[in-house]
């Protein structure tokens, strides 16, 4: 197993999808499932967080105590596996379970946390900010203080929120303060709504099994049809998993697209300045949470271009050590390596990984 870290290797391993939780979100999860029948009003985080909040198997107990710490035991399983520095946000959900006022406080609890974590080991972590789009004026204040006040360097969106999506203009004050800030937004999945779940939930792949890529899928497929990078052009989004699947239907997107502009069927479907499969070659960064397959990896880096597909290994839900040698063993130079490891990331998020020329 590779575990060496640091440039001697000729890059750094940087880990792009990387989650944690607040001191006070599983609380305050215990309280929705406390006050009501959550399981039935939002089956999806009933289904996913009832059992990691409440089971004692051995993963799920795992997970629990991973995904809480910011310090010795992370650090730890970063060496172990030879990841030089992570991405960190907000696990899924995250916010986006509860009202407004209790979203902000617990975001900016949680902004406040990261912050801390990524002083105390600034070579290790690299943080992104969350913020709730149930009230997205305060949003994108809240954005302000976490870039510019915090050194946070992106905003986790775990897609939907309440069955809404950022295809609708309403959330576009968030767009906007994050292409202003100059930092990227994660669509990361989350289960998929009441109005979408149930046929997954029946067969139990609401989850990372399909469930989620599908819904996040859907989501970015939303955001470039409504216009939103035409209406902001220097806008990044990063998608984990290997694009939620887009790469492999670009061509059919495109043709359909066109079919329906032209045939006026929708009329929320609305001409582009460019193809749907052009922005995830100008707008999107790929990550590769969850995909460590070489055969997708380099497709993807084949259609929508090197400079925009890059590691992460999806800790703590994906933790898997032997990933990292079919990483590194993949048909690519030293050069390109370090692309995909390091400075794509680097791009991404707007930052200069120390040590890392």
């Amino acid at each position: 197993m590779a575990t060496n870290l640091g440039p001697e290797k000729g890059y750094l391993r940087i880990a792009t999808e990387e989650a944690f939780a607040s001191t006070d979100l599983f609380p305050q999860y215990r309280k929705l499932f406390e006050q009501g029948d959550i399981k039935a009003s939002d089956p999806g985080f009933g289904s996913l967080w009832g059992h990691y909040l409440f089971s004692e198997s051995e993963r799920a107990v795992a997970i629990r105590n991973k995904i809480t710490d910011l310090d010795e035991m992370r650090i730890a399983d970063m060496n172990a596996t030879g990841i030089d520095i992570q991405v960190i946000s907000l696990t899924s959900p995250g916010v986006q379970v509860f009202d407004a006022a209790t979203a902000n406080a617990v975001a900016r609890d949680a902004n406040d946390q990261l912050a801390d974590a990524v002083k105390r080991h600034p070579d290790r972590f690299v943080g992104l900010a969350a913020a709730a789009p149930q009230d997205p004026q305060s949003a994108a204040r809240e954005l302000d203080r976490a870039v510019n006040e915090l050194g946070l360097r992106g905003f986790i969106l775990n897609s939907h929120t309440f069955g809404e999506y950022f295809s609708d203009q309403k959330f576009w004050p968030i767009f906007e303060a994050c292409e202003s800030l100059g930092v990227p937004v994660y669509l990361h999945p989350n289960t998929p709504p009441p109005g979408m779940i149930e046929p997954f939930k029946e067969v139990g792949l609401d989850g990372a099994v399909l469930g989620f890529g599908v819904e996040t899928g859907l989501h970015l497929l939303r955001i470039i049809t409504s216009g939103a990078f035409d209406r902001f052009p220097n806008l990044q989004i990063v998608v984990g998993h290997c694009g939620e699947a887009l790469p492999f239907w670009m061509f059919r997107i495109d043709y359909m697209h066109a079919a329906m502009v032209k045939a006026g069927r929708h009329p929320q479907i609305k001409a582009l300045r460019q193809k749907p499969s052009d922005y995830l070659k100008t707008n999107v960064y790929i990550t590769t949470s969850g995909m460590s397959w070489e055969p997708v990896v380099q497709f993807v880096r084949d259609v929508v271009g090197a400079d925009r597909v890059m590691y992460s290994m999806d800790y703590p839900y994906q933790f898997v050590a032997e990933e990292v040698d079919m990483y590194d063993n993949m048909s690519m130079r030293r050069d390109e390596l370090k692309q995909f490891y390091q400075t794509n990331a680097e791009r991404a998020f707007g930052f200069k990984a120390p040590s890392g020329e």
